[in-house]
């Protein structure tokens, strides 16, 4: 799969960039959305993690502007932050999932998996992303 990762911190990204590549995906990372937009036209992600507190655009405007720019075949936009109600906000706006702060392998692995079914159409995809954000939510 092919995954963006744009977080303000560079050794974060990177590293899981590094993660996701050793588990077979194609993995581009950015540390701004400035960054993130100059990728995306050749890159064509299709699974883009988004640090919601960026310097130059947040996740919320960095999010529309790639699903302006990528919109024959938008990605699966997992929100990522540290804060809860970033994270209600990002799903309120049309992210598809959401990771928190700090994030580990198997959770990447996790909405990797969870995004390859999404684009595939999986029912069962559906299913537990409902009850992800129920627990979210709740």
């Amino acid at each position: 799969m092919r995954v963006l990762i744009v977080d303000d911190y560079p050794d974060t990204a990177e590293s899981a960039c590094e993660l996701l590549r050793n588990a077979g995906n194609d993995c581009r990372s950015a540390t701004c959305g400035a960054e993130a937009l100059g990728v995306v036209d050749a890159f064509k992600p299709e699974l883009a993690i988004l640090d919601i507190g960026l310097p130059d655009l947040d996740g919320y405007a960095l999010r529309s502007a790639l699903q302006s720019r990528l919109v024959d075949c938008p990605p699966y936009f997992v929100a990522l932050s540290g804060r809860t109600h970033a994270l209600n906000a990002a799903l309120a706006v049309g992210f598809d999932a959401c990771l928190q702060k700090p994030v580990g392998l198997v959770q990447l692995l996790r909405v990797v998996r969870l995004a390859q079914f999404e684009i595939q159409g999986s029912p069962i995809a559906k299913i537990v992303l409902q009850r992800q954000g129920q627990r979210s939510a709740g």
